[in-house]
């Protein structure tokens, strides 16, 4: 699974591709932004990086179009500011190969964070 992101409508919106298209297209029927967010999450990344599991969930609206997904915020991303993105790969971690190769512990969330500045 490669994840990329890239923004759009001139910063005010994240793309999001790369996701398995059953997946998205299962979640989109969910219009919750709680679902999305189990899934994937913007964060504003903090002075102290060291900190960045105790952010908030920057709120926002995810929809769907053609297998993309964007998420445009609530409030718009500051130029200045530098975010987050982190997704969730449920999968990962399921072998004892997986475990060995992440150096983490069975039941432990992956995630992957991509870093973004507008």
């Amino acid at each position: 699974m490669m994840i990329t992101i890239s923004p759009v409508n001139n910063g005010k919106a994240l793309q999001i591709t790369g996701f398995d298209p059953a997946i998205i297209n299962d979640i989109s029927r969910d219009s919750s932004a709680t679902a999305w967010q189990t899934l994937m999450a913007v964060y504003r990344m903090p002075a102290d990086t060291t900190l960045r599991n105790l952010q908030p969930v920057q709120p926002g609206r995810y929809t769907v179009k053609d297998n993309v997904v964007i998420f445009t915020p609530d409030t718009a991303f500051s130029t200045q500011q530098t975010y987050f993105f982190r997704y969730y790969d449920f999968e990962a971690g399921g072998k004892l190969t997986d475990l060995i190769k992440s150096h983490t512990k069975p039941g432990t969330l992956h995630y992957t964070d991509l870093i973004f500045k507008q």
